[in-house]
């Protein structure tokens, strides 16, 4: 159960309303997490300039970010991250169904490419507390990637720094459609099913 409340839609101001409509619009449900952000709504407009920044079409691949974020939020123990991501790598950003499905077996996978593995390594890395990143993680992403492709991956791992800790802290409710998928699709020790007590 969540430590904060979200509010109710009819409670948002103008301005929380569009921020909502933009997060629905970006994952395709109404996420818990903009409702209870709304109460601060300066933080709520932060956050969303942030994510609007983050997602927004670059140079590197949308699923690829996606999946960035799925293993970061893993990494750091946020199922709700976790869900929301993987959900979005495949419903918005089109990425292989089956690949998001294994990313936590992306060393050993030969369904990603050496340059994923890269990038993924890395996103774990940067997700584990303390941080492992490592100059050889940064050597390996940049023999595949460009400085502005890598300042994306690390956009992607920044954000969800704050994602993660904030929804992990708060127990924001998994909705039913990122839960579902989830439930579904994630086969990973980093996966635990908020609705199984």
């Amino acid at each position: 159960m969540a430590r904060l409340d979200p509010l109710k839609v009819d409670q948002l101001s103008d301005q929380a309303k569009s921020d909502l409509a933009y997060a629905e619009q970006l994952m395709g449900f109404v996420p818990n997490d903009v409702l209870t952000m709304a109460k601060w709504p300066s933080f709520l407009d932060a956050v969303k300039n942030l994510v609007s920044v983050v997602y927004a079409p670059g140079e590197l691949d949308a699923g690829l970010k996606r999946m960035i974020a799925t293993v970061v939020s893993g990494a750091a123990g946020c199922v709700y991250c976790q869900a929301h991501t993987a959900h979005g790598a495949v419903k918005m950003a089109g990425a292989d169904a089956e690949k998001v499905n294994r990313v936590w077996e992306y060393e050993t996978n030969s369904l990603f490419s050496v340059a994923e593995k890269a990038a993924l390594s890395l996103a774990m890395a940067a997700g584990t507390q303390p941080n492992s990143a490592t100059d050889e993680h940064f050597d390996n992403v940049k023999k595949y990637y460009s400085e502005t492709q890598i300042m994306e991956m690390m956009g992607m791992i920044s954000l969800f720094g704050l994602l993660n800790r904030w929804n992990d802290t708060v127990k924001t409710d998994l909705e039913a459609v990122p839960l579902s998928f989830a439930q579904e699709n994630i086969n990973s020790k980093h996966w635990k099913d908020p609705s199984v007590d």
